[in-house]
């Protein structure tokens, strides 16, 4: 099967289209730029089918290379036949290229290579035969005693040539295929725990069980930090007597005098080679599809951490909660830009508390202060409950959102924190990150390495290029569906619009800053190191709002302007009306004509017709501000509050395979176990709430003791 083919059917996609995306990423286009730019090509498929392609289309290129890197070893050794050859070219994956040339591979010196430095291989040959009119085992090995060589008797001939057998079926492609399929059919996986390491919190997997074909991957994920932190022993199980079959299966045929000989080695080579290096492979490849599924659910929700609605419009109050160092605190106004900070130790004592809260009070006050933004992490709950108890006494009227600070440290001592806010501690640093990320989540979080947001599980047992790649991947993606202002984005933000980098990132703040605004989309390409193939992957996706040309405020391309101004001529409209946002009309005149026969008229593709109608119906459309923005509080509870069945409104913070946690406004997030999530099944708790979801959810369960809180969001029934 060709690679197109292949690809076509794993994807489920016509041939045309996955020839057509080989080709646009042959040519150096960007995912983002295919995905808005190219629809026509590939038939609209999304960014998520787009990156899938383009990872299996590396992982296939790979693939080949391997392929041709093998058949010229093998020929090298002169084995290279039409059979081989054949073989290697059926193969579809990297292990089963491994299993072709194993036999062939250069070994370290074994007890079979040993057994052939003796001279021992044909008498390993003639034992395989197996013919019914062959001497008896032990006579043929008479002929290979030789004491020179080591071989004193007709034991050590007998079990030289045994392990070359053994060696031989272990390295045979068909019989490690027959164990996989044995173990990943029937196989289990058992643990428990190691000696005097019994008290700990991987306690449900002391005395362990489970079908590997149906183990969930956070469960993989447990019981290999288990072993690693030296808690639990992990074992993978088969039917032994069923895989030594399966070994026997082609080298054994029975009343031959050598038979029962063959037997032995074929139980040595399964005891001793076979079913540690299958249970390992096998060890391996759940603890990758365990990671893939867990990266899987990181993307997920950093995408939606990424994508929650900014709060437009207001000035904030950025509080980092903190008891023996003090809380911080940074007002910004509607830009972002730090007005004024502090420190309150609201905690320390009565009259701290009392001088805090005057503090705090004069602050908002004084800048007219619209939202406060409270971090999450240490002392969060007390710092809202004394906030709600300021606002109350000085009748402050400014509502409050709690805030992931996830990665708020690691930005307020990176070098970047310090170039934009250098006149600040790395403590005011994150007060004030906690504030503009109200204002523009996605802005204020690309500033972070990905891996630093801690919304996933078990990140720091991910294979970090692997999970590194993935969340960039998000990043950009989410960068481009929202769009950049050219003329006030950081570095940090342009480095991910597409066919930019780091470099050219910082080379056009720097043109920036040394020329002032950009006018025009066509100024980029005086910045240095700007060709023309990164302006047209990244055009479409910069915005300039003030420019000369309207059409740069919006998502159409460059590449598509005369078509844009074409199609306004067409019913009457100008270039004006687009930044005046005069055109909500222009959908309904379109639809009166036929989208298919304007756009066979204007010479384009209908999708790229529809793209750019909503764009210069809608010029500065963020589709952020079509999700519900987030559940603001002017109160807090306290665990002792909560009573079973109460009905209350919370804010989704992560999500897991095996639920979601919810912010309820107490001390503890609340835990909402998949299958409490919805009336219908849900295979994952994705499938029914993400990041930032504002849901309602019924107390199942409280434990004081324990600080634990079981939630709903079935409404209970009456």
């Amino acid at each position: 099967m060709d690679k197109i083919q292949q690809l076509t059917k794993e994807f489920s996609l016509a041939a045309w289209q996955v020839q057509n995306v080989m080709g646009l990423i042959e040519e150096g286009n960007t995912i983002p730029f295919i995905a808005r730019y190219r629809k026509e090509q590939h038939g609209e498929l999304d960014d998520n089918v787009l990156r899938g392609l383009s990872e299996r289309i590396a992982y296939l290129k790979s693939l080949e290379q391997e392929r041709e890197s093998i058949e010229g070893k093998l020929e090298k050794l002169g084995v290279l036949d039409d059979a081989l050859r054949a073989a290697l070219e059926a193969c579809t994956t990297l292990a089963e290229l491994e299993d072709v040339y194993r036999p062939y591979r250069p070994k370290r010196r074994t007890r079979a290579s040993i057994a052939r430095e003796k001279g021992l291989e044909p008498l390993a040959d003639a034992l395989l035969l197996q013919s019914r009119d062959m001497k008896e085992s032990e006579e043929l090995a008479k002929d290979y005693i030789n004491e020179e060589l080591g071989v004193n008797s007709i034991e050590d001939a007998l079990a030289g040539a045994k392990d070359i057998i053994a060696e031989r079926l272990s390295d045979d492609a068909a019989v490690r295929t027959r164990l996989r399929a044995q173990l990943w059919r029937a196989g289990l996986i058992r643990t428990c725990a190691v000696e005097g390491k019994e008290d700990t919190v991987y306690q449900m997997y002391h005395d362990y069980s489970e079908p590997i074909s149906r183990i969930a991957p956070h469960r993989v994920l447990a019981v290999d930090r288990g072993e690693r932190e030296g808690f639990l022993k992990a074992t993978l199980e088969v039917d032994a007597a069923e895989a030594a079959a399966l070994v026997e299966k082609d080298a054994v045929r029975g009343g031959a005098p050598s038979t029962q000989l063959i037997r032995e080695a074929a139980a040595d080579a399964y005891a001793r080679l076979l079913a540690p290096a299958v249970a390992r492979e096998a060890r391996a490849q759940l603890t990758e599809r365990a990671q893939d599924a867990a990266i899987g659910v990181f993307k997920q929700n950093l995408g939606d951490l990424l994508m929650l609605p900014p709060v437009r419009g207001h000035v904030v109050l950025g509080m980092d909660p903190g008891i023996r160092t003090g809380c911080k605190l940074a007002v910004v106004d509607q830009t972002g830009k730090v007005l004024d900070t502090g420190v309150i130790y609201p905690m320390h004592s009565k009259a701290k508390a009392q001088e805090s809260a005057q503090q705090l009070a004069r602050l908002i006050q004084k800048h007219n202060v619209t939202l406060v933004s409270i971090g999450n992490g240490t002392a969060s709950r007390e710092t809202e409950r004394f906030y709600a108890d300021t606002a109350r006494e000085y009748e402050l009227k400014v509502p409050y959102v709690v805030t992931s600070e996830a990665g708020a440290s690691v930005y307020s001592a990176s070098k970047l924190a310090s170039e934009e806010l250098p006149q600040y501690d790395v403590t005011i640093r994150s007060a004030a990150s906690i504030a503009r990320r109200v204002q523009d989540p996605l802005a204020e979080l690309v500033k972070i390495d990905p891996k630093s947001i801690g919304v996933g599980q078990y990140q720091h047992d991910m294979n970090p290029a692997h999970l590194g790649a993935a969340l960039e991947g998000v990043v950009e993606r989410c960068v481009n569906e929202v769009g950049v202002e050219l003329n006030t984005a950081s570095a940090a933000l342009l480095r991910y619009v597409a066919g930019l980098n780091k470099s050219i990132a910082a080379n056009i703040v720097a043109y920036r800053e040394e020329n002032g605004a950009f006018k025009s989309r066509a100024e980029l390409l005086k910045v240095s190191k700007l060709g023309k193939k990164a302006f047209e992957q990244c055009a479409g996706f910069l915005r300039i709002a003030a420019g000369g040309n309207p059409l740069d405020a919006t998502g159409v391309h460059p590449e598509s302007y005369a078509v844009a101004e074409g199609l306004l001529d067409a019913f009457g409209f100008t270039l004006e009306e687009v930044r005046a946002g005069g055109l909500s009309s222009l959908g309904e005149r379109v639809a009166e004509v036929g989208s298919r026969a304007l756009a066979m008229r204007l010479n384009i593709g209908t999708p790229t017709l529809r793209d750019i109608v909503k764009d210069l119906t809608k010029p500065s459309r963020d589709p952020r501000d079509e999700l519900e923005p987030p559940l603001l509080r002017e109160d807090v509870m306290e665990l002792s509050d909560l009573k079973i069945g109460m009905e209350l409104k919370g804010t989704v913070r992560n999500v897991a395979d095996f639920g979601a946690f919810v912010d309820i406004g107490v001390h503890r997030d609340g835990l909402v176990h998949v299958s409490e999530l919805s009336d219908r099944r849900v295979k994952h708790p994705s499938e029914a709430v993400h990041i930032g979801d504002v849901v309602t959810v019924w107390v199942l369960e409280v434990d004081e003791k324990k600080k634990r809180i079981s939630l709903s969001m079935r409404r209970p029934k009456q």
